[in-house]
């Protein structure tokens, strides 16, 4: 799988830097030097503790705009440009609930994956999202950027399809007509770990096409073993902040803590599912 060459390992660990509210954000503490110092001591706490990739998101950009100000893409950029030299892993983007807006942010700052719902119509507390794969596509092509990995929200969390219809029937459509590069499988809202079977199911349909599985959502130290059992990668974002509280900052113990679990992981596994 792409994701062995990416990030040197098997089932990568893909850590989620939420950065707090932009320009134009309710929340916005109105300096961009103190959102840019807690982006850069949140990574510096991601790549020292171990973790496989980061991808930074603007998770605090609330409530979620179906199209993200110019000024919120713009201050990811001036982050993302910031940090760039002292990041030394993969790194991706996801401008919440904006998957042109991600793709555009992505081939500017030269992300190697991003992360949205680039595929699906759900209904949710935002109103109704349609997406457009196609333009998607076209657009990451047009903009030269094919080597920039997609990974699609299989089941966006806090949303629900408009017509439910079955788990693996969607992947399969996915991954046919979408193009795909990774499935990310999430719970019922951020923070919420997914269903087994649902992981499974996705996994069990993907994984003979070479398309990895990621666990979006709610993977702890606690339950890493047991997901990765069903799926090909983990995202993960609160488990890896002081006390597990959403709204705190990264502590390096609790990355450290579980990376440790994930290398004994691999180490039973066999060598070839740690080469870094």
């Amino acid at each position: 799988m792409w994701t062995n060459e990416l990030f040197k390992v098997e089932k990568p660990i893909i850590a989620m830097l939420h950065l707090d509210a932009l320009p134009g954000d309710p929340g916005f503490c109105g300096s961009m030097d103190t959102v840019l110092e807690h982006a850069r001591q949140d990574m510096l706490a991601l790549q020292s503790g171990g973790v496989d990739g980061i991808l930074f998101a603007n998770e605090f950009s609330l409530p979620y705009q179906p199209v993200a100000d110019i000024a919120v893409i713009s201050a990811m950029a001036y982050i993302i440009g910031s940090l760039k030299p002292l990041l030394h892993i993969p790194f991706g983007v996801n401008v919440v609930k904006n998957p042109i807006a991600t793709i555009d942010l992505g081939a500017a700052t030269g992300a190697r994956f991003g992360r949205s719902c680039f595929s699906g119509a759900y209904m949710g507390e935002y109103g109704i999202y349609t997406s457009n794969s196609g333009e998607a596509i076209r657009h990451r092509k047009a903009l030269g950027a094919t080597d920039m990995k997609l990974l699609f929200k299989v089941n966006p969390e806090a949303d629900v399809y408009l017509v439910q219809r079955d788990i693996q029937v969607v992947a399969k459509s996915i991954m046919f007509g979408d193009f795909a590069d990774g499935l990310c499988v999430s719970g019922s809202a951020a923070g919420s770990e997914p269903d087994d079977k649902i992981l499974a199911d996705v996994h069990e349909v993907a994984g003979p096409r070479g398309v990895p599985v990621f666990c979006n959502t709610g993977c702890t130290r606690e339950n890493v073993r047991e997901k990765l059992q069903h799926c090909d990668g983990v995202c993960v974002g609160t488990a890896f902040k002081k006390d597990g509280a959403f709204n705190g900052r990264v502590d390096v113990e609790r990355v450290r803590d579980f990376m440790a679990a994930v290398k004994e992981i691999r180490a039973e596994a066999g060598p070839q599912a740690e080469e870094k």
